[in-house]
């Protein structure tokens, strides 16, 4: 009987110490916004088409500008602003969406635990006086 009742604590003991598995919690993941082939793709795109459809001439654009704006749950690109300011800047800023609708491609929205959200991109453009390039 005594060997019973050693064996029983036992195993009581043993079951008592083992691991006990926990329900995982939701871990909340999220993806960034991807354009195709990544922001330096959509930065030549960009500015191929601010090179065909909008004449810089008009704009004291010297330097580096940002670029702010919302990628949508759809991939579309809204709310532009343009930093910093410049002569003429609501011209310069509606030319600016114009060319960034003019953009073919579509951006991959974010992702926040499996669905789509809207979320900020920024991107750096240095104009120079004939010529622009893709900031840093």
């Amino acid at each position: 009987m005594k060997k019973h009742i050693a064996i029983l604590f036992l195993l009581l003991g043993f079951i008592g110490y083992s691991q006990q598995s926990s329900p995982k919690e939701d871990i909340p993941t999220s993806q960034d916004a991807e354009f195709p082939g990544g922001d330096e793709a959509f930065t030549k795109e960009f500015l191929q088409m601010i090179h065909s459809y909008i004449d810089l001439r008009k704009y004291a654009v010297n330097g580096k500008f940002v670029f702010v704006f919302d990628v949508n749950t759809n991939g579309k690109t809204e709310n532009l602003d343009v930093l910093p300011k410049v002569k003429n800047s609501e011209m310069f800023i509606d030319d600016m969406k114009f060319a960034i609708k003019k953009v073919k491609k579509k951006w991959k929205p974010a992702m926040k635990n499996g669905e789509p959200v809207v979320s900020k991109k920024i991107i750096k453009i240095n104009f120079t006086s004939d010529h622009f390039d893709h900031g840093d």
